[in-house]
């Protein structure tokens, strides 16, 4: 953002309780930039079989990961999940935990995940291309985002 949505004026540094932050210095306007990260729901989607995987028509061919989708605004995040879990895939939720709360600061964004059982024939709509059922014996995370969720649903699979 290079000038302030209020008034147009070119952005610069504000200092703002002791710290520097991107905003308007016309001191008559006031605005700040808070950058503040976007809240993200994951859904570790179980089925008969395994743990869904997609891939999105954007990312890398060899790239799969849970489903991911935003959270409107008013929305309860685990209504969310069941919505994404229903508009991406096509399935029905049969029951739903949270997993846990991760930033995510990399996309400047908090992920809330949760695991969804499911049901229903997968179909995916236009944002994936394809997807991979995973046994849970089989499936991995990694070090961020969505794969942070995923070790700690794992870790707890193993103490139950």
């Amino acid at each position: 953002m290079n000038y302030c949505p209020q008034c147009a004026s070119p952005m610069g540094e504000v200092l703002i309780n002791n710290e520097i932050r991107k905003g308007c210095p016309d001191s008559a306007c006031g605005f700040v930039l808070w950058n503040n990260p976007t809240p993200v729901v994951a859904m570790i989607v179980e089925v008969e079989g395994g743990v869904v995987l997609a891939h999105n028509v954007n990312w890398p061919k060899s790239f799969y990961s849970i489903i991911t989708g935003f959270l409107e605004a008013g929305e309860d995040p685990l209504e969310c999940a069941k919505r994404e879990t229903m508009e991406e895939l096509n399935l029905h939720t049969l029951e739903s935990s949270l997993v846990g709360v991760y930033a995510f600061p990399q996309q400047n964004q908090v992920i809330i995940a949760y695991h969804i059982k499911a049901a229903g024939e997968v179909k995916l709509n236009h944002e994936l291309d394809d997807y991979k059922i995973v046994p849970v014996n089989e499936l991995k995370g990694w070090d961020m985002g969505t794969g942070l969720a995923i070790n700690d649903w794992l870790a707890a699979q193993r103490a139950s």
